[in-house]
């Protein structure tokens, strides 16, 4: 019988720890999609407790922890106390076992704090008080925690009206680990409220200088604000959507739909799909332009529970996958960009696994020759960032397309001790080609130029990709 999370933990064959070991464990962090608060990196956040760290923001927790039944009180309530709110995670945690947070918890406990006892009730009140007295200490700060596990680039998402201050400051105390803004402009599509519309364009209008009374004046005031987030070094773009968008539409039919949203009127559905496939369009054109990497996040379902959305606000733990026949809607806008010669490097993230061999096929469609794995399947995102998710988005894309050119795993969490995310992938994917090793399906003879693959799926890869 293994141990639980030992140093061979998720690896199940001599060649699988081998890879791991010799190969992946010693390859920086690239986390190039992440939600992390700028304003803590700059300023070198000091967490006061693990409570803080863990929990605050972390939907994931919140789900599970109203499954066990917990009162909300003890999970987003203003007026209850950190250690509160941790006992209660803590009497959750058992509870989680198969779930991935029961693996992330204890990884997390054991590579942040070196602390290797399960947390349950029984042992809540000492992990409790081990972790806030080492979070206490300088040692475990914001940036102590991002050197602790070699992270070397860090992306960030942030909207096109964003100061980018924490950015600048970051840059000029001299950190050595890079912090880049990435480019989120789904405010700018967002025309299903007209209220919540305008007033993004005029928020648009005041940080760019320009003022915007027709839509070629919005996109002029994106344009600017693309210019400087660029300056900033952003290298990538993020969409989260529910599907794709690629209505046919007119250059006129465009302007007459701003003027009408933009003059406080509702738009019909037509009209709402219509402006997002347009915006879908010059935004990805702008990215070319750019020369940046355009991700795709799509297929989510957001704030299903009205009454908790109306209580505690969005993105609080009431999400869930969506399904969407978007395949052919996805194909002619990629198609379009292709034609006219402006497609950039692009990442697409499925939240449906069901989407998995579609997205697999999908990029090899506009594959053109230029660069390595040109457009990717982006690594299982959300409810798919776990073990299972994992392994069927990797033998979807090795079964469909190349392995070798994946540029891996990234957090896409706010949490400074979510870093253990991309250790779990490594091990996942060196396990996957152990045991393909182990059991005659690639040969033992080319353990060389598989330990190198490793290394590149690992970092390399992402590195060389968006030129880090």
């Amino acid at each position: 019988m293994k141990k639980f999370l030992d140093e061979n933990f998720l690896l199940q064959t001599t060649t699988a720890e081998r890879l791991y070991h010799e190969h992946a464990a010693k390859q920086p962090i690239i986390d190039y999609h992440c939600h992390l608060v700028p304003s803590m990196v700059a300023n070198d956040h000091q967490f006061k407790t693990i409570t803080e760290a863990w929990l605050g923001g972390d939907h994931y927790k919140w789900r599970a922890m109203r499954t066990n039944g917990i009162n909300e009180k003890y999970i987003t309530g203003k007026d209850t106390s950190d250690w509160e709110k941790f006992e209660k995670w803590a009497e959750t945690v058992p509870y989680t076992m198969r779930n991935p947070l029961y693996h992330w918890t204890h990884l997390e406990l054991k590579t942040a704090f070196g602390i290797e006892k399960l947390l349950s009730p029984k042992t809540a009140r000492e992990i409790y008080d081990a972790c806030n007295e080492k979070l206490n200490s300088p040692d475990y700060s914001a940036r102590n925690l991002m050197r602790h596990y070699k992270v070397e680039v860090v992306c960030t998402t942030d909207d096109p009206v964003d100061t980018l201050e924490h950015h600048i400051k970051t840059k000029k105390d001299g950190f050595e680990i890079k912090m880049l803004p990435t480019w989120r402009p789904d405010k700018a599509m967002a025309v299903e409220n007209q209220t919540v519309f305008r007033t993004y364009v005029e928020q648009l209008a005041e940080v760019s200088g320009i003022s915007i009374a027709n839509f070629d004046d919005m996109i002029a005031a994106l344009r600017k604000r693309q210019d400087f987030f660029h300056e900033m070094g952003c290298k990538l773009s993020d969409h989260g959507i529910e599907e794709f968008y690629a209505e046919d539409y007119s250059e006129s039919e465009i302007r007459i739909i701003f003027n009408k949203v933009y003059g406080g009127k509702c738009l019909t559905q037509e009209e709402i799909l219509k402006f997002k496939s347009a915006m879908m369009v010059i935004l990805a054109e702008m990215d070319w332009e750019k020369g940046w990497t355009q991700q795709f996040h799509y297929g989510a379902i957001r704030n299903n529970n009205t009454r908790f959305f109306t209580k505690i606000g969005p993105d609080t733990g009431f999400d869930s996958i969506g399904t969407f026949n978007t395949a052919k809607s996805l194909s002619k806008f990629l198609n379009q960009l292709d034609n006219n010669d402006k497609l950039a490097k692009t990442i697409l993230y499925n939240l449906n696994p069901a989407d998995n061999e579609m997205i697999a096929t999908m990029i090899g469609n506009f594959q053109d020759g230029t660069v390595p794995g040109k457009i990717q399947f982006g690594s299982g995102w959300w409810f798919l960032d776990q073990k299972d998710g994992m392994e069927k988005q990797m033998n979807a894309l090795s079964v469909l397309g190349l392995l070798s050119r994946f540029v891996g795993m990234l957090t896409d969490s706010r949490s400074f001790l979510s870093y253990p995310r991309h250790e779990y992938f490594r091990r996942t994917l060196c396990n996957i080609i152990g045991n393909d090793i182990e059991n005659g399906l690639l040969p033992a003879s080319e353990i060389d130029f598989i330990g190198q693959m490793i290394e590149n799926v690992s970092y390399n890869n992402a590195k060389k990709f968006f030129n880090f």
